[in-house]
């Protein structure tokens, strides 16, 4: 019996370790695998680590409740989170003390209010790199009225944005928060509504991206800076599209109030162009804010007027 005892207890054991090695969700951390991205949401609780995510597509979505958490593409662009949102919102909710996801892909979110995303962010500081959002209601939506840090950087969103399925658009990017946005090389195609980035936040700064509006559909501007802004938009390159909800502005700044000061936001350096068929006479910068911005040297394309005071 001595000698049968520690065969039993491999038997036993094996099966467990294959489990874990093939387990699609692992905490780097410890090394524990999980089946589903939510079990090991939940694991970390109120603590930091990093999930690593196999390739696949996953029809699953998580809720982070607490925690400091990085998603982890083990392949970037491997692990597709497809179709499923919680809490009607979005695939990935965070409402953590910190989240960051890093080389997954989000597509196909719909939900009832049309606000399908690939992120819901409504707590915690938020880093998403070498992402992509494809084919949604929205790409990454919400904030906090707190002084919440948002940084992407590396990212894609095509094929994002909607006005017919709610009574209010949704968007590539919609971000509210009293801290700071900031969007860096990366892409934005395709729109299917809405704006490709609207940003509710007193500093901003967006750079070295492209937005490639030619075979958007019903969009609207480029960048809406609803509410004011200060910071930064530089190295930018825009191609406005021919099939334009609302082609009369590229960047648009105070279309709906002037909670944040906007007096020296500056917009240099960026290359915008009207692709063929394109309405004509748009303004790259349609200002309401009643201040003075930092408009500098802008590569503007035939048709495209540099400046506009509303």
């Amino acid at each position: 019996m001595r000698r049968i005892l520690p065969l039993i207890a491999l038997a036993i054991a094996a099966p467990a370790a294959a489990q874990q090695a093939r387990a699609p969700f692992t905490i780097a951390e410890t090394g524990q695998g999980f089946q589903t991205i939510d079990e090991a949401v939940q694991s970390v609780r109120m603590g930091t680590a990093t999930i690593l995510i196999a390739p696949g597509v996953y029809h699953q979505c998580t809720v982070q409740a607490g925690g400091h958490i990085t998603f982890k593409a083990v392949t970037p662009g491997t692990a597709i989170f497809e179709g499923t949102a919680c809490e009607g919102k979005a695939a990935f909710v965070l409402r953590g003390q910190g989240s960051t996801v890093d080389g997954i892909v989000f597509r196909k979110m719909r939900v009832a209010d049309g606000n399908g995303a690939g992120i819901r962010t409504e707590m915690g500081d938020l880093v998403v790199r070498n992402a992509m959002f494809l084919d949604s209601q929205e790409g990454i939506l919400g904030g906090e009225p707190a002084a919440q840090k948002i940084s992407i950087d590396h990212s894609t969103f095509a094929g994002l944005g909607q006005c017919d399925e709610s009574p209010s658009c949704s968007h590539s990017i919609y971000l509210a928060n009293r801290g700071s946005v900031v969007i860096t090389n990366s892409r934005f195609e395709r729109g299917t509504g809405g704006h490709y980035v609207k940003l509710r936040v007193p500093k901003v700064t967006i750079a070295d991206n492209s937005f490639d509006d030619t075979q958007g559909r019903k969009t609207n501007y480029m960048i809406d800076l609803p509410e004011g802004a200060t910071g930064l938009i530089t190295r930018n390159t825009f191609v406005q599209g021919p099939n334009k909800e609302n082609h009369s502005g590229l960047i648009v700044v105070s279309a709906e109030a002037k909670t944040y000061p906007s007096a020296g936001l500056r917009i240099e350096g960026n290359d915008a162009s009207l692709a063929p068929k394109a309405p004509t006479n748009p303004a790259f910068v349609a200002n309401m804010s009643g201040e003075q911005l930092a408009v500098g040297a802008n590569r503007l394309g035939a048709g495209i007027r540099l400046y506009e005071v509303r």
